[in-house]
């Protein structure tokens, strides 16, 4: 079988890598958690994962019915590195939902006349509309975080976004929009992991860009510019809420309990939804670059 981009994310990791992720990935079991800070050993077994999510399934469809009856609009901006999860968690916040008013918005790279506007402005006509919800599979945080980082903005662009970031998330709630970030952060070798799952995987393989694959290199460059980027953005209007996504069994059910936790729905089933774990779901103060 072929492998995309000539099998380079195996040849980065057979040659390239840091030896301790390398030999985590070597020893590891199916199951084990391979960063060491992460307060779970292994990963939620599939039997209860089913289990908390059936019920989480149905507690989001309740949600939809009130906001669609209410005229509540609600936009959630997924971000996080490369295999972190966004996708996955997206996917099951979906699984159930009437697509109808449920939206992915995942854009390409700006065209030229985009790249000519307001760099906010091609990400305003996806924000929901009454009754709707809006997923934003990256958004434009790209330009605190991917762009910056390969050399896709200037420092002054990057610093006119800063300056611009607040206030435009800071309208988006004045406007009545119920506005959630969450930041998917995976550890270096979990995510080597599944880069290599991706590559070998032909079912997946349409993932990987040549983008994902220069990033390896680029972990320490990524770490900075997301700490900068969490500690600037990190507002009372429009909080992050930081998942940390070693275990994506748990991250997805994190990510849709904070949501759900946030709205007093009709028929809300408060034990189905259960407790926030506060060990891998919160603020960036539990970031781990």
């Amino acid at each position: 079988m072929d492998l995309p981009f000539d099998g380079a994310i195996s040849a980065y990791y057979k040659n390239e890598a840091p030896d301790p992720i390398r030999k985590a990935i070597k020893r590891a079991e199916k199951d084990d958690i391979l960063g060491e800070s992460y307060p779970h050993s292994e990963r939620m077994s599939g039997k209860r994962y089913d289990k908390e999510m059936a019920r989480l399934q149905i507690e989001l469809v309740k949600l939809q019915a009130w906001a669609r009856e209410t005229g509540t609009r609600i936009a959630m901006v997924f971000e996080g590195r490369d295999a972190a999860g966004k996708g996955g968690t997206i996917g099951r916040f979906r699984e159930n939902l009437n697509p109808r008013d449920a939206h992915v918005i995942a854009l390409a790279k700006p065209t030229e006349t985009e790249m000519g506007q307001w760099y906010f402005q091609r990400y305003i006509k996806h924000l929901p509309s009454a009754g709707n919800l809006a997923f934003f599979d990256r958004s434009w945080y790209n330009r605190g975080v991917v762009e910056p980082v390969f050399g896709f903005c200037t420092d002054a662009q990057r610093e006119h976004f800063f300056d611009q970031v607040v206030p435009f998330e800071e309208m988006i709630v004045d406007d009545g929009i119920h506005f959630f970030k969450f930041w998917l952060n995976v550890g270096r070798a979990e995510q080597m992991r599944r880069m290599l799952a991706r590559e070998s995987d032909p079912l997946k393989q349409w993932k990987l860009s040549m983008i994902d694959v220069k990033g390896l290199a680029k972990w320490d460059a990524y770490s900075a510019a997301i700490s900068e980027t969490l500690e600037r953005t990190h507002t009372k209007t429009a909080p992050w809420t930081v998942i940390r996504s070693d275990d994506k069994r748990r991250a997805r059910l994190e990510a849709i309990r904070t949501v759900l936790h946030a709205f007093d729905y009709a028929h809300k089933d408060a034990h189905a939804v259960g407790p926030i774990d506060d060990r891998i779901c919160g603020t960036p103060d539990i970031w781990d670059a």
